[in-house]
């Protein structure tokens, strides 16, 4: 009976220290990190207590606003314009009791949350300096509407549902317009009742490939095709300048080393059979000539091409002011030595490369910017409630791609694409000056669909701003100009008119 007696108060006394340690560890230890998480109730009732800061388009159109409110549990409630509400879903984000934020609402939460700010003066000590900022983006709700119509228009029956399109200033790296489709409404994501939050984040399918809460333009990539011609040919001059007088032989297939197969123009599945074209580059890229590039990324070699890729933003993070943006992807030099075939697909956009449009969009900045690619933002500023400026974005570089003798070169090419090549039917008005380049990715398990694409800027001679257009999962195009031509020129006129 003594044993067991013992025994038990052995336990007991095993039990009370556990409880005085697991105490400690709550109440000391832990403390400052439960108090501050954001899945506490208290922190949630606190922060809803208390409004957020605006978030406004260039243009003073406000997205997203807190209002008091008399129903449900908390003081505040996050609201955003109905009117841009789906335009800017991707990019403003939203700020959910039960799955968080996205979006500005994360990126720039310490300035929209209530804080306290900084003493300035003896008199600051004195007064209440609980206070919201508000954030005013790059992007200006008119040009974004026309961007989003283009692009919507390019959904005939469906069959664009994942096109998307990014205007960015070329000497300052403000994005002026990003838009995808699918896109969504974010109003059911901030409801005061979490039924509402958790019915509406169910129909919006996070966990699948098609879900309107990835964006398109920024976070999600494709196959860029051609338009991946104009860092191959940047890299011809930056690594063997030489090869852009090499003449290759007007062909419509070559053989592929290390393999029994054949590469091919497009066309290959028609009943005409393949494309001819060959040439000096400063013909083969005019006509997009993937025999011909297929050439070139051989002869330049894996290293050189995979330098130039990541010289404009291939394999990196792009630093823009938005979580969760995709890294574009080239493969590594070493990985050609043994599969020359990749290498001569990989040249012309095929293959294991992806890119986002935001990165296609970098590296049109970067030709149309003499070499420099600028960081890309969609801050412009944010102010107190007082009016008074906290901060201001200021432009700075982000990668230096190529020198200006490439980035004139590339231009050149680029405006021939346009005076004479794949994109001379899509009708650029010839006081716009614009220099582009086309793209067509065939993909899908037989080829049958292609991502049609263009990448332009203008004017060519003084460039304002730069595009990446995008409208994946088309039935097989020629040039992608058929499908990508018409929005590009509506967003690049839009633009043009809209940037000083």
């Amino acid at each position: 009976m003594e044993r067991r007696i013992r025994r038990l108060g052995i336990f007991m006394v095993l039990c009370f220290v556990a409880l005085f340690i697991q105490l400690n560890n709550i109440q000391v230890v832990k403390s400052n990190s439960l108090a501050s998480n954001p899945e506490n109730p208290h922190v949630i009732e606190v922060a809803r207590s208390q409004p957020r800061g605006d978030i406004l388009a260039a243009d003073g159109v406000t997205l997203a606003t807190s209002v008091s409110t008399t129903t449900g549990y908390y003081k505040y409630a996050r609201v955003y314009n109905k009117d841009t509400a789906v335009l800017f879903s991707q990019i403003v984000g939203y700020d959910s009791l039960i799955y968080g934020r996205t979006g500005i609402e994360d990126e720039y939460n310490s300035y929209l949350e209530s804080h306290t700010r900084q003493a300035k003066t003896l008199r600051d000590l004195l007064v209440n300096r609980t206070t919201t900022d508000d954030v005013t983006l790059t992007i200006g709700s008119h040009l974004q509407s026309q961007v989003a119509a283009a692009v919507d228009a390019t959904d005939v029956n469906g069959s664009a549902p994942q096109a998307g399109a990014v205007v960015i200033n070329v000497k300052t790296g403000a994005i002026e317009a990003m838009y995808s489709n699918p896109t969504y409404d974010p109003t059911g994501l901030v409801s005061q009742s979490t039924n509402v939050e958790r019915y509406t984040w169910a129909s919006l399918n996070p966990n699948s490939a098609q879900s309107p809460l990835v964006s398109r333009t920024f976070q999600y990539g494709f196959l860029p095709g051609s338009t991946f011609k104009t860092v191959t040919s940047a890299a011809v001059y930056d690594h063997q300048p030489a090869l852009a007088k090499v003449d290759y032989p007007v062909t419509g297939c070559i053989p592929l080393p290390q393999s029994d197969k054949k590469l091919c123009n497009y066309g290959h599945n028609g009943p005409s059979g393949p494309e001819l074209c060959g040439g000096v580059l400063a013909d083969t890229l005019p006509q997009s000539c993937d025999t011909a590039f297929a050439q070139l990324g051989m002869a330049l070699g894996g290293p050189a091409l995979t330098d130039e890729a990541q010289a404009f933003g291939f394999n990196q993070n792009i630093p823009i002011d938005l979580p969760g943006a995709g890294v574009s992807n080239f493969p590594a030099g070493v990985s050609f030595n043994l599969n020359k075939p990749s290498q001569a697909y990989s040249a012309f956009g095929q293959q294991d490369v992806v890119a986002t449009a935001l990165q296609m969009a970098l590296v049109a900045d970067g030709i149309a910017n003499q070499g420099v690619i600028m960081t890309p933002h969609v801050m412009e500023q944010i102010r107190d409630t007082q009016g008074n400026l906290v901060t201001s974005y200021v432009p700075k570089p982000w990668l230096t791609a190529t020198n200006p003798l490439t980035a004139a070169a590339v231009t050149t090419l680029m405006q021939a694409v346009v005076t004479r090549g794949t994109a001379a039917g899509v009708g650029f008005p010839a006081l716009w000056n614009v220099a582009a380049k086309t793209g067509t990715a065939e993909t899908g398990p037989n080829a049958t669909l292609t991502n049609d694409w263009m990448i332009a800027f203008a004017p060519a001679n003084n460039p304002k701003v730069a595009v990446a257009v995008v409208v994946p999962n088309q039935p097989g195009s020629d040039t992608g100009a058929e499908v990508s031509g018409p929005p590009m020129k509506t967003i690049l006129g839009d633009a043009l008119a809209e940037t000083p």
